[in-house]
């Protein structure tokens, strides 16, 4: 039975000893490599940064991302706030 309420997906974060990173509501990954993952969320959008970043499990249908490696941050990007020269600007540099 699928449920589709029109509503966002839940969305949580859960960092364990700071190796391990599980997030739902993921609906896109943008890029990764070993030091960054850019992703979509239902609460905007997401950057985890870090060393030997490796996506453990990924499930667009479910939503459901696992990272493993050294996180060192995980912020949420703001679009409507600035409008222009926001965090991606700045990374893409």
């Amino acid at each position: 039975m699928t449920y589709d309420s029109g509503l966002p997906a839940p969305h949580h974060v859960v960092i364990e000893e700071r190796k391990s990173l599980t997030v739902s509501g993921v609906e896109d990954v943008e890029r990764f490599d070993e030091n960054s993952i850019v992703l979509s969320t239902s609460k905007g959008a997401m950057v985890v940064t870090g060393e030997n970043l490796h996506i453990e499990k990924l499930s667009l249908d479910g939503g459901d991302l696992k990272v493993e490696g050294d996180i060192d941050a995980v912020t949420y990007e703001d679009d409507a706030v600035g409008g222009r020269g926001g965090f991606f600007s700045r990374l893409l540099r």
